[in-house]
């Protein structure tokens, strides 16, 4: 009668859906900032995929664009010994420390949007996407705008940060193609609005010819145009990167000539799957890129409506 029990119990048991049997997956995530719409996007992107899986949680920080403070949340990751790491860096130059806590305590590391400078060592990888094809996609649909010639200013982001970087190098390979194109300033806003208000309105002042403002994302672009509507100065073109609502609707308005399009749904979701899967010790890709689109007057609808 025991075995018979035993049987039907073992039987029921393999009927059973295979997640009740699981296990829990903890993720320590660190984020550069909260307080930045795009990662606001992608943390909850992030958020929602976890709730979506049913048995993966996470524990989100904020470094608050305090490297110091960001290597001590991958320090208080390990001690917790959580399953997997997703860092989106404060400083893309500065990830050897946290690569190496992860690596010793032989815990998976996903990067995600901000794309590390650094060797990645097995059991991590990177999701996100090629920061330089979304200034060259940029700086394309800008030169034809403004008919091949003209002065640029370029809003840097964080200094710190690869996207800073290489967004800018794709926007100066472009100019460096038309003669008529001029850069004449580069100054950091430091991806946010107000820095960028501040920055604009000081190139205003300054009596230089502004034709074209590229930012390294939207919320400084939008910080540009603001600044322009409170000099009074029309013409100028100003272009961002991310493709964010806020973007959406000044692009509608007529006020930002153009964005692109970072997914960070794509990005967030990626970025789960990536740390889920190699948590579960499958095999994954180390750079899991997510594409960019041109968002300009003509095609922003389909993006407002898919938010």
């Amino acid at each position: 009668m025991k075995l018979k029990k035993l049987i039907v119990t073992s039987v029921l048991m393999c009927m059973l859906p295979v997640s009740v049997f699981a296990k829990d997956i903890k993720i320590g995530v660190s984020m550069a900032h909260f307080d930045d719409n795009f990662l606001t996007i992608l943390r909850q992107a992030m958020q929602k995929k976890m709730k979506e899986d049913g048995n993966v949680s996470g524990q989100f920080e904020d470094a608050k664009g305090d490297i110091a403070q960001q290597i001590q949340q991958v320090e208080n990751f390990v001690s917790q010994g959580v399953d997997a790491i997703i860092l989106n860096p404060v400083d893309t130059q500065g990830v050897k420390p946290m690569i190496k806590l992860a690596e010793n305590a032989k815990i998976p590391l996903v990067f995600v949007n901000r794309r590390p400078e650094a060797t990645l060592p097995a059991g991590m990888a990177y999701v996100g996407s090629d920061s330089k094809l979304a200034g060259k996609l940029q700086m394309e649909e800008l030169i034809k705008q403004m008919n091949g010639k003209g002065n640029v200013m370029i809003l840097l982001g964080e200094l710190s940060s690869e996207a800073t970087r290489d967004r800018t190098r794709g926007v100066e390979e472009v100019v460096a193609q038309y003669p008529g194109v001029h850069i004449i300033d580069k100054q950091t806003a430091k991806f946010f609005r107000k820095e960028a208000v501040d920055v604009t309105t000081d190139w205003i002042l300054s009596g230089q010819q502004i034709d074209v403002i590229v930012s390294n994302n939207d919320e400084m672009a939008i910080g540009a145009i603001l600044a322009l509507k409170q000099a009074k100065k029309t013409g100028v073109l100003v272009a961002g990167i991310d493709g964010t609502p806020d973007a959406l609707e000044f692009i509608k308005k007529g006020d930002l000539s153009l964005s692109i399009f970072q997914d960070a749904k794509g990005q967030g979701e990626g970025a789960v799957q990536t740390a889920i899967q190699l948590v579960k010790g499958e095999k994954v890709e180390s750079s899991v890129m997510i594409p960019y689109q041109l968002i300009t007057q003509a095609n922003y609808q389909q993006f407002a409506d898919n938010k």
